[in-house]
């Protein structure tokens, strides 16, 4: 008795997305995806081309939004203003010194104690008040501008944080030195010292 067995010959490969009347050959179903992918792929690429065409146009439409650099440098120098008014200027010495040497020349001719403090001391104090006050009201001034800002810009925009709180700080350094050097300009923080009679 003979158990050897005789060779199947191996199924056709079928084409799944072949009709099923046609059978499929291994030429053909390769070659039907690769150009159904070659047309894929040209509608990929257009369609990728008018995407750019479309986000360079919108690009050239939309305006260039500004950076901020000038309200950022503004609450800055409006801080700088405050400190510095608050320390003391040079200008306000310098012209502090010039009224002095006015008093001196000028308290020749008084004839009264009271006189002669308020030409050598008294305009020399209220000078220097009345410069450093006049750079606070500056720095104030300034610090409202840059918060207030956004409210007539764009609509939507807003400073970053740290403007905002340097400006407020900038607001808070110019109310002082504007309370601090009118009282002091009306003799009502630091009064003339008056001589005994």
């Amino acid at each position: 008795m003979d158990t050897t067995k005789t060779p199947v010959a191996p199924a056709p490969v079928v084409d799944a997305d072949a009709p099923e009347d046609k059978a499929a050959t291994p030429g053909t179903a390769v070659a039907e995806p690769a150009a159904g992918l070659d047309a894929e792929q040209a509608g990929t690429t257009e369609d990728a081309e008018e995407a750019e065409e479309t986000d360079a146009d919108t690009a050239e439409d939309v305006p260039e939004r500004s950076t901020g650099v000038g309200a950022a440098a503004s609450a800055v120098v409006a801080a700088g203003l405050g400190l510095v008014a608050l320390s003391g200027s040079w200008v306000s010495r310098v012209a502090a010194e010039r009224q002095t040497l006015i008093g001196q020349i000028e308290s020749v001719s008084a004839t009264t104690a009271k006189e002669k403090i308020a030409a050598l001391y008294g305009d020399a104090w209220h000078m220097t008040a009345l410069v450093n006050g006049v750079l606070s009201t500056l720095a104030l001034l300034l610090a409202v501008l840059v918060l207030a800002g956004p409210a007539f810009g764009a609509p939507g925009r807003v400073h970053p944080a740290w403007v905002r709180s340097v400006s407020w700080a900038a607001v808070a350094l110019g109310l002082l030195g504007v309370l601090l050097f009118g009282l002091m300009y009306f003799d009502l923080l630091f009064p003339l010292p008056t001589a005994a009679q």
